[in-house]
């Protein structure tokens, strides 16, 4: 009898048919308020599941005592209660390394739509405002050749120091919790302390996962550290932020500008001060949204589901802290 399996996010058909063959699948395409009492009916019976973003905790977990596998197509598993699934024995797998070179890309697409004020100039052009000759007042700042802070060098933070360093000349300090030599010998990244990073970086970019540890890392005192004219850049986690704080030293003129992919809550609330400052760029947590890069990703979820169900240690089996 085949173990069965719920796919509770859109995917390409072909993740789909590999998981069928091995599994009994049922398939929603989302979660909303028509599909989600079907979602717990099913859950039920479940084996396994495979998508992102559901809050598995122990209120889920209570609807589903079959379950075997949690399958996360994300490299961020800040959704799942790691205790309580080691504690049923339930298997939990991310997808990690898949995304790095996109989400780097996307840093680089935040640094420099912020620094040259990208988006607020094309809203100028395509509202009739260009009638002469740019004014020093619409201009932007370099990237090349600055300094480029990382908190946060693992796989992500590494790609995005070569592109700053490699294509952009910016010499890379970093913090982490571990040094990083690879990235010290091919890049010139410096290992240094928070509060030297902050101090002397033109760029600060936020690349930690969402840990009781790493949350709101990024406070008050730390934005005050910062260069006033320095650009705050965040792709790993809203929650990695006090996002007053940042909204203070933005108001302020604490920092010169930030470019924002994820927020505290997300969607992002229209009322958030956020959204109407000229001088932040915001992305709706677009970091590893490409084609080609989600459809690895839920093929890999995929992989480590149908592995864990079928007996053997999924290849991205994520460690109870």
């Amino acid at each position: 009898m085949k173990p069965k399996v719920i796919i509770y996010k859109k995917v390409d058909r072909k993740v789909i048919d590999f998981v069928q063959e091995t599994c009994d699948v049922t398939y929603f395409e989302n979660l909303d308020s028509d599909t989600y009492p079907e979602f717990l009916h099913s859950l039920k019976d479940a084996h396994g599941i495979l998508g992102s973003l559901l809050k598995v905790d122990k209120t889920l977990l209570d609807q589903a005592p079959q379950l075997k596998v949690v399958s996360n197509i994300s490299v961020g598993y800040d959704n799942l209660n790691l205790p309580e699934l080691s504690e049923r024995r339930i298997l939990a797998t991310n997808t990690p390394e898949l995304l790095n070179e996109t989400v780097a890309d996307t840093v680089m697409g935040l640094m420099l739509s912020t620094a040259r004020r990208i988006p607020e100039l094309d809203h100028w052009v395509k509202t009739g405002q260009w009638k002469s000759n740019l004014e020093s007042q619409w201009f932007g700042v370099d990237v090349h050749h600055k300094v480029l802070g990382i908190i946060g060098l693992g796989g992500i933070g590494a790609a995005v120091a070569q592109r700053a360093n490699l294509g952009f000349g910016m010499d890379i300090l970093y913090h982490n919790r571990s040094r990083n030599e690879d990235a010290e010998q091919k890049y010139g990244a410096t290992y240094c302390s928070m509060d030297e990073l902050l101090e002397k970086s033109d760029f600060v970019c936020l690349m930690t996962p969402h840990t009781p540890e790493t949350e709101k890392m990024m406070g008050k005192r730390e934005f005050e550290m910062m260069k006033n004219s320095a650009i705050f850049i965040n792709c790993s986690r809203g929650k990695t932020v006090d996002e007053e704080a940042l909204i203070h030293a933005l108001q302020a003129g604490e920092i010169a500008g930030a470019g924002l992919d994820v927020f505290t809550m997300e969607p992002i609330e229209m009322d958030n001060p956020l959204l109407y400052m000229k001088n932040v760029v915001t992305t709706p947590h677009i970091g590893s949204a490409t084609h080609e890069t989600r459809f690895k990703m839920a093929m890999l979820a995929a992989e480590n589901l149908v592995s864990g169900l079928m007996g053997e240690i999924p290849p991205n089996l994520i460690k109870a802290r």
